[in-house]
């Protein structure tokens, strides 16, 4: 099915736009410079759109402040009061997020579409605990699962929303469990052309979390199904990003920065190859273009089997080897690799064009 393109600020969803990065702040959204700082962090490391949290309406003139100044797209997050969600987006945020199970009634979401109504997109939101009451009574009684509830809800409100001419309709259906998340998510796509928003929501830890999300939405992600993602992680949101990055690397939608292969360490490693390789990632993580970087770490896995890597390292007894394309450029000692590796770097960026400083 076809994805109906919906706009969020200077940015789309859907049609034949890229899937898109987001994350979410965990400053005070009412403390402007830290609001804004992380904003600006995350958008550093590859962030296309960010939430912030609206949780009165003192926050309502930072906000505004705020959408102002924001590199990207910002998205306002509201729960149980649609008088709030009125006033964000008189703010000029690019969409606002709701859950209508817990908004108040189908009335108020109408409310909140009239404001909307050429000035932002609004995210509907169903999750298990904002399920329409008329299905989780049919879960109750063993009719319908949650999943078949969820996206039925989800369904209702977008019918609700078209019915009544608003049509700049974004859906999240979440679950901490995988399975749920997969069935709801497919399930949905049945039935709506309406751009999907993917997560697996309280996944976890940095660790945990990443396992969870990579498996739900790389699965849905290569079944054609989403337009944008967020790794919900306990973590600093600039994890969550690299996290997104790398699952839309991995399942072929987004060149989104460098790919970074690097050796499993082995009996045959001299090299202190995991303090290499993540330096080397901390080094590159800014750079928002496609770079192949080859961390290797014995001559067995050097430039050999990483020949087409735009730049490498292959580890020695207390040396290194740098390559180019799969040819070696320089032999370096270990306490030199990370220095010699960034003029290198430098020299790469600006035969692609690009400028070496943006890292």
């Amino acid at each position: 099915m076809a994805v109906r393109k919906v706009s969020v600020g200077s940015l789309a969803l859907g049609g034949d736009s890229p899937v898109l990065i987001q994350s979410m702040t965990n400053t005070r959204t009412k403390d402007v410079k830290a609001t804004l700082d992380q904003i600006n962090a995350l958008c550093e490391v590859g962030c296309d759109i960010v939430r912030v949290a609206v949780p009165d309406f003192e926050t309502i003139g930072a906000l505004e402040e705020i959408a102002k100044r924001a590199p990207c797209p910002i998205v306002a997050d509201i729960h149980f009061n649609y008088r709030l969600a009125i006033k964000a987006i008189e703010a000029g945020v690019s969409k606002v997020r709701v859950n209508p199970g817990n908004l108040g009634g189908v009335d108020k979401l109408l409310e909140v579409a009239k404001a909307a109504k050429g000035q932002s997109a609004i995210r509907v939101g169903v999750n298990s605990g904002s399920i329409a009451k008329e299905y989780q009574k049919r879960i109750q009684k063993g009719e319908i699962s949650k999943a078949e509830a969820m996206s039925n809800s989800a369904k209702d409100y977008v019918d609700f929303l078209f019915d009544h001419d608003f049509f700049d309709v974004v859906v999240s259906l979440k679950a901490s469990d995988i399975k749920t998340t997969l069935s709801v998510n497919r399930s949905f796509r049945q039935v709506s052309d309406s751009p999907l928003h993917l997560g697996i929501t309280e996944a976890g830890t940095a660790f945990s979390g990443t396992v969870k999300s990579a498996i739900g939405l790389g699965v849905l992600l290569l079944e054609g199904i989403g337009e944008t993602i967020r790794v919900s992680l306990t973590a600093p949101p600039t994890e969550e990003v690299r996290v997104a990055k790398e699952i839309l690397k991995a399942t072929g939608l987004r060149e989104v920065g460098p790919t970074i292969i690097s050796c499993p360490t082995c009996g045959r490693t001299d090299i202190d190859l995991y303090q290499l390789a993540t330096e080397i990632e901390k080094m590159t993580e800014s750079i928002q273009e496609s770079l192949t970087i080859a961390v290797m770490g014995c001559a067995v896995n050097g430039p050999g089997e990483a020949k087409d890597a735009d730049l490498g390292i292959a580890g020695g007894r207390g040396e290194g080897l740098i390559f180019v394309k799969g040819e070696v450029v320089e032999k370096v000692g270990e306490s030199e690799l990370l220095s010699r590796f960034s003029k290198h770097l430098d020299q790469v960026l600006e035969k692609k064009g690009l400028k070496a400083d943006n890292r």
